[in-house]
């Protein structure tokens, strides 16, 4: 095989380890914790699925669905970090960093930088596409919570005023599905899931 191919193969070995990173999240049916490449393909198809209720906005989704296969990538080495682990947060895009350069740099040049800059605008959430591919990370765990009726919430003595803080940017360009998730949360105290 020529060096191209190679560098490519290893990458390719070195993502599976993608499936052996769990999620504070549990899958709807309550059985297991997710893994990071269950989330990845979840909030992937969800991407796709929802862009209708972008308002009245256009994205590349090509862009945006490329930015989630490689947005949790770099959890092969940094480890998932709970969204509301404020000391697990410190350091956190170093950490995320260090792993991106590694892991990325395993491919050819072209490639290594193409990855690095979309894992860099997903993070830094500037574009429609970084924050509609945001979103949909933000949404789907969201789901799970609800879904297994708080489970992970309550594990973790979640209120919902953390929630709706992480969502609230889906009010200006989601306000569709930013109605629906503020109704979950509403729902989610209501039902005893999460923490008033």
């Amino acid at each position: 095989m020529n060096e191209r191919l190679n560098r490519q193969i290893e990458f390719i070995r070195e993502i599976d380890k993608l499936k052996t990173i769990y999620r504070q999240s549990y899958l709807m049916d309550k059985s297991r914790h997710e893994n990071d490449a269950e989330h990845t393909w979840h909030i992937t198809l969800m991407a796709w699925l929802l862009e209708e209720h972008l308002d009245q906005r256009k994205v590349n989704l090509l862009r945006v669905m490329k930015m989630l296969l490689v947005h949790d990538l770099v959890e092969i080495d940094a480890g998932d970090t709970f969204a509301y682990d404020e000391q697990g947060q410190e350091g956190k895009f170093e950490r995320e960093m260090a792993a991106a350069k590694r892991i990325f740099g395993l491919l050819p040049v072209d490639q290594r930088d193409e990855m690095l800059a979309l894992w860099l605008e997903f993070e830094q959430r500037e574009t429609m596409e970084s924050r509609y591919a945001a979103a949909m990370d933000r949404i789907q765990p969201l789901l799970h919570n609800y879904f297994t009726g708080g489970k992970a919430w309550q594990e973790h003595g979640v209120a919902a005023d953390r929630v709706r803080a992480r969502i609230v940017f889906l009010q200006e360009d989601l306000p569709d599905l930013y109605s629906l998730v503020q109704h979950l949360i509403d729902d989610a105290v209501k039902q005893g899931y999460l923490r008033p």
